[in-house]
């Protein structure tokens, strides 16, 4: 796979051969560009400029990461329920030990 790509927002307007790109990378940019409508090379600047901080505003961006998503609203009520009823005992208090610690 081979990349030429140039940026508009550049004063001067330069082409870039990037020869070699791995699959994983070609599929994520690809992806990337399909989910913004925008072309290849547009999606890959657009990753780099994040990725890098170039571009940014006065205020840093922050980068989302998706790659937990498929656990977003996994659980039942149930299996929420249960998850918190394992917890109850981290949840306590122990009096003796705190104060243990507290006088130390």
């Amino acid at each position: 796979m081979t990349l030429i790509a140039s940026h508009a927002g550049t004063p001067s307007l330069r082409q870039t051969t990037i020869r070699g790109i791995p699959d994983e990378i070609e599929k994520m940019v690809r992806k990337e560009a399909k989910r913004k409508g925008m072309s290849f090379d547009k999606a890959f600047i657009s990753l780099l400029e994040r990725l890098t901080g170039i571009g940014a505003t006065a205020e840093k961006k922050k980068i989302p990461y998706h790659d937990l998503d498929h656990l977003s609203g996994a659980w039942t009520k149930e299996d929420a329920a249960e998850f918190n009823k394992a917890l109850g005992p981290q949840r306590e208090i122990d009096e003796g030990l705190w104060k243990k610690w507290a006088n130390a």
